[in-house]
């Protein structure tokens, strides 16, 4: 396969620095693995390397990350008007924002606000709320969407993100291994749709794709949006009587499917036109140690132009986690390795670099490799030009001596992201429940009976090193960090065998050598979403006020618990619940604006005082 490097690479060389670990091996860090940056001489050698990698995976039922056929992609998954007063010049109330991982690069969701209006979406629809009066003063269908999606907010523009799904017709037997179960195929259709909110708000631009929608991230009017797309091919191996016939009959397929079974199109309208854009053939790379048979794909949006060409780069690779800081955005996926009945394929997780740092069309500028899995994207964190990740071997099955967790720290060296550092041997038997970098200091929380809590010093990140740990029953799934420089944990409450009990949320000092929980509060029974999800998580830094959703043991719809954070205390300030009578009552997001807290769910928004979480107001959605 022809490809052309696109940054000259010196010799790997093993950099010398400490390396600590709980056990003081004090063995010298690994280099990642050779990764280069290679892009395409032509359509014909791009085509030519897509093929043979698809080639080499298929089955006798052909890929065996999802069904393959046109059309189903990965599935997923999400004139002045009253509120005229949105576009005075004075400063808008006192607001929060989206709990999003990085300051500069804000996160999809479902509630936004910028103090002076909150845009709230619904089953299928928008809701624009003046949180001055308390009333809900826009509403707007969606066509095209089905369910919530996400979205981003921008002045008077917001972007809505949404991957609907549906069940298709394609008839394939059933592996006699499986128990005559198999999953059933879908079509994913991935729509943005860019609403203008400077008046009553209006549709003004949508794109669609057959690629799947994987995450975005925001800084100022520049949105990049994350797509992956899977080959659409049919495989007919299904209809052949043996396996071996079966396999040669689907890679046969993938040797002649057309560039198109891979690259994905955009197509935009806005302004009464439409046009499809792809990938230009010099904008996708690949890792150059292989090729993937999933495309990676790059979109960029400034909303205050409206949706256009979204200048796509692409990369012949699979993605699975997303991490942005406003200067770089960073993609992992797993690297493909043949299955064979004596081993297990290694653990690992490759990491592309974008610089997103510019405007216009983002630049493929570094790829690296660590041993292990992250469990999501606070797992990774850019600190002084390098990044730092935490990662875990044998993280599906702790317990047995088999996992460990480990704090990497890389280094761009011309195009690869080269270990520089690592601390090992953290958790053994245990795996990753959460992690917080906060500057050069990283927090990781492992578990299998109880909560180890470890501090890590970053400073040189050459040298990294264990500098505290604390054990303590229970785990963190959440790590945020307070105003006074606490650490405040959410996650769940557990016996000395490792059985949950329910949610705990533990206030942290990490201020001395060794951290110190010094305080909780527990709620037996009870779970929260902002244990998985940190967009649900609220903490207001001038009252220290908390809330998350909280589901009780009698599996009711859930409410938002307010609780009051401060010095070495945690105090419950209140519930606040929803009218109920439908499954979408249940309490999903907070925000505070002003002097009121407000909280959403599919059925509506109810306005408190944040002060007294007295009822101030109730809109329904409907």
């Amino acid at each position: 396969m022809r490809g052309r490097v696109l940054a000259s690479v010196g010799t790997m060389v093993l950099l010398a620095g400490g390396c600590g670990g709980p056990s003081g091996d004090g063995d010298p860090p690994r280099p990642a693995p050779p990764m280069r940056l290679v892009s395409y001489d032509s359509c014909g050698a791009l085509l030519d390397g897509l093929r043979r990698a698809t080639a080499e995976k298929v089955g006798p039922y052909g890929l065996d990350d999802g069904p393959m056929m046109p059309g189903s992609p990965e599935s997923g998954m999400a004139k002045r008007g009253p509120h005229a007063a949105a576009q005075a010049p004075d400063a808008p109330p006192a607001h929060s924002r989206t709990n999003a991982h990085e300051a500069d690069a804000d996160e999809p969701d479902l509630v936004k606000t910028d103090g002076r209006r909150i845009v709230a979406l619904t089953d299928g629809g928008l809701r624009v709320i003046d949180p001055a009066t308390r009333k809900v003063v826009h509403r707007l269908k969606l066509p095209g969407h089905h369910g919530t999606g996400q979205m981003l907010l921008s002045g008077d523009r917001v972007l809505v993100l949404h991957e609907g799904s549906s069940m298709i017709s394609y008839p394939r037997p059933v592996p006699p291994s499986r128990d005559g179960l198999l999953p059933k195929p879908v079509s994913s259709m991935t729509r943005l749709t860019l609403v203008d909110l400077s008046a009553a708000p209006e549709v003004v631009g949508t794109m669609t794709t057959e690629a799947g929608y994987l995450d975005a991230r925001q800084s100022g009017a520049t949105v990049r949006v994350v797509m992956r797309n899977r080959p659409k091919i049919e495989f007919p191996g299904h209809r052949r009587a043996g396996e071996q016939e079966a396999v040669a009959a689907n890679r046969a397929a993938a040797l002649k499917a057309p560039l198109d079974a891979w690259l994905p199109k955009f197509r935009v309208e806005a302004g009464g036109a439409a046009k499809t854009y792809a990938p230009p053939c010099d904008q996708v790379s690949r890792p150059a140690s292989y090729t993937g048979s999933t495309m990676l794909s790059v979109l960029t949006f400034d909303l205050s132009q409206g949706l256009g060409d979204p200048q796509a780069i692409a990369v012949a690779a699979d993605g699975s986690t997303v991490y942005g800081n406003g200067k770089s955005l960073y993609v992992t996926g797993t690297p493909p390795h043949p299955l064979t009945r004596s081993k297990a394929p290694a653990q690992g997780t490759d990491v592309y670099k974008f610089d997103v740092g510019r405007q216009g069309r983002p630049r493929y500028v570094a790829a690296g490799s660590v041993k292990g899995d992250l469990l999501n994207q606070y797992s990774m964190s850019e600190h002084a030009g390098n990044l730092r990740l935490a990662t875990t071997v044998g993280r599906f099955d702790p317990g047995r001596g088999r996992s460990e967790s480990s704090v990497h720290v890389l280094a761009q060296d011309g195009d690869r992201l080269t270990e520089i550092g690592r601390v090992d041997g953290l958790g053994k038997g245990e795996r990753i429940y959460s992690v917080r970098f906060i500057g050069a200091t990283a927090y990781v929380v492992t578990f299998r009976q109880v909560d180890p809590l470890y501090v890590l010093d970053l400073n040189d990140p050459r040298r990294p090193r264990l500098t505290g740990e604390l054990k303590i029953t229970g785990y963190s799934a959440y790590l945020h960090p307070t105003a006074d420089g606490k650490l405040l944990g959410i996650g769940q409450d557990a016996d000395t065998t490792g059985r949950t009990r329910g949610l705990q949320v533990s206030l942290f000092d990490v201020s001395g050598a060794q951290p110190r929980r010094v305080a909780s509060y527990q709620l037996e029974g009870a779970s929260s979403q902002a244990e998985f999800e940190a967009h649900a998580f609220l903490y207001w830094p001038r009252s220290g006020l908390t809330v998350i959703p909280v589901t009780r043991p009698d599996g009711g719809m859930s409410e938002a618990l307010a609780l009051k954070v401060s010095g070495t205390s945690i105090t419950k300030a209140g519930t606040i619940r929803h009218p109920s009578g439908t499954y979408g009552g249940g309490v999903r997001r907070s925000l505070v604006v002003g002097d009121t807290l407000w909280t959403f769910s599919m059925d509506g928004a109810r306005a408190t005082d944040a002060a007294t979480l007295a009822n101030t107001a109730w809109l329904p959605f409907g």
